[in-house]
């Protein structure tokens, strides 16, 4: 599985270890920031993309939409799994109605069904 975080404070491997998420079998790629965040999406392919919402310079709902647009145009292919990760619920919430699949307070990231399909 190929995981591409775009996360500025908190070690999302580190989170994922600590919920004992088995990360030996996942390849992940933490961006501490949203710079060039559609060529880092390109360039990655992640099966798995982790946007969290409050991240500079562009908050995680800029590059969604980027990315959905990019989609709609046949640029990019899409992640099959798109999740907003923040504390916020007001933040998830947005990111839901931009297009992603799934919104989790980071903190409880570890706990999303997408990590047992890991190694499938």
């Amino acid at each position: 599985m190929r995981v591409l975080a775009f996360e500025d404070s908190y070690d999302i491997e580190a989170l994922l270890s600590a919920g004992n998420v088995d990360t030996s079998q996942i390849t992940l790629e933490q961006k501490w920031n949203s710079e060039n965040a559609i060529s880092v999406i390109q360039e990655f392919a992640p099966n798995v993309l982790l946007l969290d919402h409050f991240m500079p310079p562009m908050k995680g709902l800029e590059p969604l939409k980027a990315l959905m647009l990019s989609v709609k145009n046949g640029e990019l292919q899409r992640p099959e799994i798109i999740v907003g990760i923040s504390s916020a619920g007001f933040a998830n919430r947005a990111m839901l109605s931009a297009g992603a699949d799934q919104a989790i307070s980071k903190f409880n990231l570890a706990t999303l069904d997408i990590w047992q399909k890991n190694g499938e």
